[in-house]
């Protein structure tokens, strides 16, 4: 507040990145600390400490993204940093807006104060660091005094920030951005905990709480015909020369049961959203690269799989010799322990289509939890 009044300001968190150096399995934005992702859990943070006008997230995913916070708007990230801020600010209209990278966690209130108590003395209120120790460029000492290290959240002019970014360049923060176009720029005192989580090894500076101990259940149902001249697969496992079953891809029900299973539980959708068979793309797919490429969507979004259970419902052909290389090659598959997969098979004692040796159903259940980024990092 100045003054007693509230600024006209809106919030911006940007968290459009891929996390390549994060080396992860997961992406870091939905690294869960108790039961809330990353992004939300940064968001949230800031959102409270000020009656901002409107909160908005750059995002990579944002319909996943709305079934957490139905009161924050989402919009669409670039390429670049550059790019997704352009896309946010499109929907801004308050005089000023605060914009933060979802990586940075733990802002405190206090620093968050510095940049709302100066927002009449420049264009740009940005936090900042200064450098202790001795810095080397190209092996030659620089003037420590005069470098400072850059930080999030910054506060600046909408209208001037929007001017900034329509020159169409590369900026890595706000403030050079808006200098570039002869804003005023004002440092305040940044703060360690406001560090960036950019490597895994960030994390454990940070005092950050552990994921929730949840279990997340999903069940997966596929059935085709017979009719293909072509071999039966099942869990990438070829079990009869001659009895392929007709599909888009190359029939493996197994594994389209378990890729459902899989993003049942994560809330991610359904195989037909994320293959789906209008597309050339997928014909005569091999359906275990499929399985593969859907669990590390899983993994992206902060889950990692406890079991599966698979029951394979045929009468014909036997499977009972199969079973075990099936579960062991989906583990390997899947970068997991084979007591993790349990394959079984039944009949219907010659009941309905499967019972009169028209096709091949499968039922999957698996359980998923948090990704325990703390064994890692």
């Amino acid at each position: 507040m100045l003054g007693g009044k509230a600024l006209d300001i809106s919030l911006v968190m940007l968290g459009a990145g891929d996390s390549t150096r994060f080396k992860m399995p997961c992406k870091k934005q939905f690294l869960r600390l108790k039961n809330e992702p990353l992004w939300l859990f940064a968001s949230r943070n800031l959102s409270e400490f000020y009656p901002f006008k409107k909160v908005l997230v750059a995002c990579s995913e944002p319909e996943y993204l709305q079934k957490f916070a139905p009161h924050y708007e989402f919009v669409r990230g670039g390429k670049s940093r550059a790019e997704s801020l352009k896309n946010a600010l499109s929907k801004v209209n308050s005089e000023f807006v605060m914009v933060s990278d979802v990586a940075r966690v733990c802002v405190s209130k206090s620093l968050f104060s510095r940049l709302i108590q100066n927002t009449t003395n420049a264009d740009c209120i940005t936090p900042a660091l200064k450098v202790a120790d001795t810095t080397l460029y190209n092996d030659k000492p620089l003037q420590r005094e005069q470098i400072k290290l850059i930080q999030t959240p910054q506060i600046s002019r909408t209208a001037l920030l929007k001017k900034a970014l329509a020159q169409n360049k590369e900026f890595t923060d706000d403030s050079t951005a808006v200098a570039s176009v002869g804003g005023k720029i004002w440092f305040v005192e940044g703060e360690e905990n406001a560090r960036k989580i950019t490597f895994k090894e960030d994390l454990v500076k940070l005092d950050l709480p552990a994921p929730a101990n949840e279990i997340f259940c999903g069940n997966g149902f596929d059935a085709h015909s017979f009719g293909e001249k072509r071999p039966l697969i099942l869990g990438g496992i070829e079990v009869h020369k001659s009895m392929g079953l007709k599909a888009h891809s190359d029939g493996d029900v197994l594994a389209h049961a378990l890729i459902d299973a899989l993003l049942g539980a994560a809330s991610l959708g359904d195989i037909g959203e994320l293959y789906p068979d209008t597309s050339a793309k997928y014909k005569n797919a091999d359906s275990m690269k499929l399985l593969q490429n859907a669990y590390k969507k899983v993994l992206n979004f902060g889950f990692e799989l406890v079991n599966a259970d698979i029951t394979v419902i045929a009468q014909e052909p036997k499977l009972a010799k199969f079973k075990a290389q099936i579960a062991k090659n989906l583990a390997k598959t899947l970068n997991l322990d084979e007591f993790r997969i349990n394959v079984k098979a039944t009949t219907t004692e010659n009941l309905g289509f499967v019972g009169r040796k028209e096709g091949i159903a499968v039922l999957a259940s698996v359980n998923l939890r948090y990704f325990d980024w703390t064994n890692l990092a």
